[in-house]
């Protein structure tokens, strides 16, 4: 492979070994996620309730067993817009693209045991993009007011950091335009800035400090100050063991999400320019305390619990895009593609060769565009 493909290969396989590793415990505390699996949990593990298919509040989800969940599904989604578009997304590109994506094709759903539609598994927030762009109507770039302020938007946007590859503020710029048509507000800024964290990380060189400098520099608001704080705080522990309890507090201003997890206040998940998601700055922080290892971002954050699939997932993303392919262990990946039925290498070829052509379009239009303004001198 080539640099690129490498790369972007750790990016999306690393990005589904953290999402199917952290399914078995999202939703969970630290203590529960112990006391289930009779300690830390270290690599692939069956779903928290035995009995899943009746358990209450997760089923009939098969969360655990190696099995990917929405944010995978999401990804690769993405991965077919950008092979179809063949070029930078807006969020007119969702509406054209995306939207049939999720509800014109049947696909395996790991969790499902079944082929479905990928809308019949994504969640609320991931239905709105269907509701308001294909049958509201609504312009693409404000179809995100309104909906649940969430991940939900910067869960699958690890391919615009692999097609904006080293170019950070262009991957910023193209996931805010794109997330428009699903998210507003802190949700949307995350969506940026994760796919700047991916684009930096991507850069030959680049380190966990860089990525993490890239993403505070990028980002706005609440999402900037979470960012800052909750890193901060990270830079205390070697290890992620120990971490948990720190790592929240310094979240905790920023989350709108109560700690016990499931409970909701008067202001969760609302527009605010002093919030932030928790998933990325906890990323980030997971991907401090490894010093960029795969395995020790992934597990920091399947342990953390919480919305770990989609923090296992944001810090796998980034860790396999510094590390690439081979950073992913190899019993993950394997153990992953077979237990979810995916080819996880395959999307990452895809967006590097999306990557390889969109780079060339760029390079001759900012050519056209020097001759044309050298002429105006």
């Amino acid at each position: 492979m080539t640099p690129l493909q490498d790369k972007a290969v750790g990016v999306l396989v690393g990005a589904a070994v953290g999402d199917a590793l952290g399914g078995a415990t999202e939703g969970w505390t630290p203590e529960q996620i112990r006391e289930r699996y009779d300690g830390p949990v270290t690599g692939i593990v069956p779903p928290y309730f035995a009995d899943w298919r009746n358990a209450r509040p997760i089923a009939p989800y098969h969360k655990g067993d190696g099995h990917v969940t929405d944010d995978t599904l999401m990804t690769h989604a993405l991965v077919r817009v950008y092979e179809r578009a063949g070029g930078h997304l807006d969020a007119y590109a969702a509406a054209e693209h995306l939207v049939p994506e999720m509800m014109g094709e049947k696909r395996w759903i790991p969790e499902l045991e079944a082929e479905a539609l990928p809308l019949q598994r994504v969640f609320l927030a991931e239905k709105w993009l269907v509701l308001r762009l294909h049958y509201g109507h609504i312009d693409p770039r404000e179809a995100g007011v309104g909906n649940i302020v969430n991940c939900g938007a910067a869960m699958y946007m690890a391919p615009v950091g692999v097609v904006n590859a080293a170019d950070p503020d262009g991957a910023y710029a193209e996931a805010i335009d794109l997330a428009g048509a699903h998210q507003s507000s802190y949700g949307r800024e995350a969506a940026g800035v994760f796919a700047a964290a991916v684009a930096e990380a991507m850069r030959p060189g680049a380190t966990p400090d860089s990525v993490v400098s890239t993403a505070a520099r990028l980002a706005k608001d609440g999402t900037r100050a979470a960012i800052e704080a909750v890193c901060e705080r990270a830079r205390d522990h070697a290890r992620w063991e120990g971490s948990f309890e720190a790592l929240r507090d310094a979240m905790r201003p920023f989350d709108t999400v109560a700690d016990t997890y499931r409970d909701q206040g008067m202001g969760a998940r609302r527009p605010s320019r002093t919030h932030s998601i928790e998933e990325l700055p906890l990323a980030l922080a997971f991907l401090l305390i490894a010093g960029g290892d795969y395995r020790e971002t992934v597990l920091g954050a399947v342990n953390y619990g919480r919305d770990a699939d989609s923090i296992a997932s944001m810090g796998g993303a980034i860790a396999g895009a510094l590390g690439g392919r081979a950073a992913v262990p190899a019993d993950w990946r394997e153990d992953v593609a077979v237990a979810s039925r995916l080819d996880l290498e395959a999307p990452g070829l895809a967006i590097a060769a999306v990557a390889e052509r969109v780079h060339a379009a760029d390079v001759a239009r900012r050519r056209a565009h020097e001759q044309a303004f050298a002429e105006l001198r």
